[in-house]
């Protein structure tokens, strides 16, 4: 909920939404820890319908509002998903079905244990491995993987993302450490 001010205080947090699209964001930054220092995050916003669409070049980046109530006095808003934040959020839905695969199985002899590639790394490459019991369906897990890894790819490109370009190691074998598949390297 915002107030109407004539300006933004030096001392806390605030926004300001000018005519000709110009977004300000006063914020002592995600922390919070005293003594607070505030500075100013500059963007642009555009309004769609009830949608605040901000796009920044700070941490933040772009993000959405929809609009609650608005007044001569107050806005409410709720924050809103991005496309991106909702692509994103599909990829780790995905993801945490695959761990639910993995981790389904409680690791007590190795040998029954493998491991594969998954994701992709923007720069080229996986994002990691992972462990999976061979007595799990192998083949509705490596396809979740091979899925994952290419919705990923698929991501990366769409959204322009960058990412280092270290090779990922790949492991030599799983050992069973209490019940869990550690991957040696």
């Amino acid at each position: 909920t915002f107030q109407k001010a004539a300006s933004l205080s030096e001392k806390a947090y605030g926004i300001s939404l000018s005519k000709n699209g110009t977004f300000l964001e006063r914020s002592s930054g995600w922390c919070g820890t005293p003594p607070l220092i505030f500075s100013d995050n500059k963007g642009t916003w555009k309004l769609e319908d009830d949608l605040i669409m901000v796009s920044t070049q700070n941490y933040r980046g772009d993000f959405n509002w929809r609009i609650i109530s608005l007044t001569s006095e107050k806005l409410v808003v709720k924050r809103e998903l991005t496309e991106q934040e909702k692509d994103h959020q599909n990829l780790m839905d995905l993801f945490n079905e695959i761990q639910e695969m993995a981790q389904s199985v409680s690791c007590t002899n190795a040998i029954n244990w493998n491991f594969t590639p998954y994701g992709s790394k923007a720069c080229g490459g996986p994002q990691g491995y992972i462990a999976y019991s061979n007595t799990i369906n192998t083949v509705s897990f490596l396809n979740k993987v091979a899925v994952y890894t290419k919705l990923e790819n698929d991501y990366n490109i769409k959204w322009g993302i960058i990412s280092t370009c270290d090779i990922t190691p790949q492991p030599v074998a799983v050992e069973c450490q209490n019940g869990v598949p550690v991957l040696k390297y």
